[in-house]
């Protein structure tokens, strides 16, 4: 190699700036948290938090606050979601930006967050009870002015955020999931993670008319009348294959509108070749850049919080499903923090 050449690779080898200017500009203003790259710091090391957020308690300046839901009471089939939050925090080191590589948002840039702890659940041998601390919990969220993003636990968790989030108006919903869990009472109780939309739209807080489920799929088809009855729009795995992704995002988009959307991805959405940590696996699911490019599409829409839920670490020791969920947490965090940003704008 000519000396000529090897001095310029030398030279490039020793810059310190980024070429990316916007990600250079956002690093040197100090607002960075754990995402710097440049700080080299090590997966394994330090105080695990939901997306190397920094950890608060209490929700004070915060735009958003991401909340884990170690809770599985309400399972109608494997437990084990209540240390899904642990795991995510885990293993989201290594889903985390600073910036989105396709869409160029920078969440810490354009939005305040972080890691505001658990939700304090006293009641863990009463389901009804425990829905109640729940909620509670959320309606602190809301009355700090902040937006949720939540980390279960089980999907029953949806329910008790929604009346939350929809108390002063019902919000709508895209959900992506392989079951619509509008089911009725399961063995005496109406709390269970295969109901929590059938409660929401009985209490007022989601608007069935302006919901959408995406990659329902599955044997439980009989329980899902309630979804078609109240206006639901379901959209069947086989669907969103036919339709393909892009006029799926656009009959969401169009059914949601400009209201308040919320929004609430099941892991076992995505197929359990990919996911297996789940309570309620259904085979034939969407693959992860489905996912992806599913919750990308959700930018400019007027979102009101989110949830990511059902992972069951004992049931994927290799913590892959952990892994795709944190992405997928990464994704809604961007596009929450871009909601923000409108807003402010």
């Amino acid at each position: 190699m000519a000396n000529s050449k090897l001095e310029h690779l030398r030279a490039l080898a020793a810059k310190t700036d980024l070429n990316d200017k916007a990600l250079q500009a956002f690093l040197d203003s100090g607002g960075a948290h754990g995402g710097d790259k440049r700080e080299h710091v090590a997966p394994y090391a330090g105080i695990s938090s939901f997306l190397r957020a920094p950890l608060q308690a209490g929700f004070e300046w915060l735009d958003i606050a991401l909340i884990g839901v170690p809770f599985d009471l309400a399972v109608t089939n494997r437990p084990g979601t209540r240390f899904g939050p642990q795991q995510v925090r885990e293993l989201s080191v290594l889903a985390a930006g600073p910036k989105h590589h396709v869409s160029g948002i920078i969440p810490a840039a354009i939005a305040r967050f972080a890691d505001c702890g658990d939700v304090p659940i006293a009641s863990t041998y009463d389901l009804d009870k425990a829905t109640q601390e729940i909620e509670a919990f959320f309606h602190t969220v809301i009355d700090a002015g902040v937006m949720p993003l939540s980390i279960g636990g089980d999907h029953s968790i949806s329910y008790p955020i929604l009346k939350a989030v929809g108390r002063d108006a019902p919000v709508g919903m895209i959900h992506i999931d392989a079951h619509a869990d509008t089911g009725g009472p399961f063995n005496g109780s109406r709390f269970h993670h295969g109901g929590p939309f059938r409660n929401a739209a009985l209490a007022g807080v989601l608007d069935p008319e302006r919901t959408v489920q995406i990659g329902i799929r599955g044997r439980a088809e009989p329980h899902w009348d309630f979804s078609y009855d109240s206006g639901m729009r379901v959209i069947h795995i086989e669907e969103v294959y036919e339709m393909g992704l892009d006029a799926v995002l656009a009959e969401a988009r169009r059914i949601v509108g400009d209201g308040p959307t919320y929004v609430s991805f099941d892991i076992d959405s995505i197929d359990p070749a990919f996911a297996p940590g789940t309570g309620t696996p259904e085979v034939g699911g969407l693959q992860p850049r489905d996912v992806q490019k599913l919750l990308r599409g959700l930018q400019g829409l007027n979102l009101a919080g989110g949830d990511v839920v059902e992972v069951s670490p004992p049931f994927d020791q290799t913590g892959n499903t952990a892994l795709v969920a944190s992405t997928m947490l990464w994704e809604l965090l961007c596009v929450l923090a871009d909601a923000i940003a409108r807003r402010k704008a």
